[in-house]
């Protein structure tokens, strides 16, 4: 199977030369998204609002490449400050409660002072 490129049109995945997710084979790999609402063109300055919007996003990409949430076998998140874990993690628990990937998370500043969570998930799509 040929490597297959998705976007969103985003100028940042322009301007870095990246895609918001590549699928190779069943894999596929969903670049760092974060809360950034896109056809309304804004952020949330709310945690909580951010995660849900990040999860709209991922899930987005995920559909676009042919997976979804349950095939998610790892995920990485940055939180851009340790008091957000406790508005973060519950939120994860949410979406990922029977899927259960394995995960690490990182506390670290993000490339827009904007964003508070910003999260990347690897998916590995099962035949039916």
């Amino acid at each position: 199977m040929a490597r297959k490129l998705f976007t969103t049109g985003s100028r940042f995945e322009e301007i870095a030369s990246y895609s918001r997710a590549v699928v190779d084979g069943e894999w596929i790999f969903v670049s760092g998204c974060t809360g950034y609402d896109y056809p309304a063109d804004t952020v949330s300055d709310d945690i909580v609002e951010q995660t849900h919007e990040t999860f709209r996003n991922i899930e987005k990409a995920l559909g676009e490449a042919g997976g979804s949430l349950a095939d998610v076998v790892r995920t990485r998140v940055i939180i851009s400050e340790q008091r957000y874990c406790e508005d973060v993690c519950p939120i994860l628990g949410e979406y990922f409660r029977d899927i259960r990937p394995a995960n690490t998370i990182w506390i670290a500043p993000l490339a827009d002072p904007r964003i508070k969570v910003e999260i990347e998930v690897t998916a590995l799509k099962r035949e039916t």
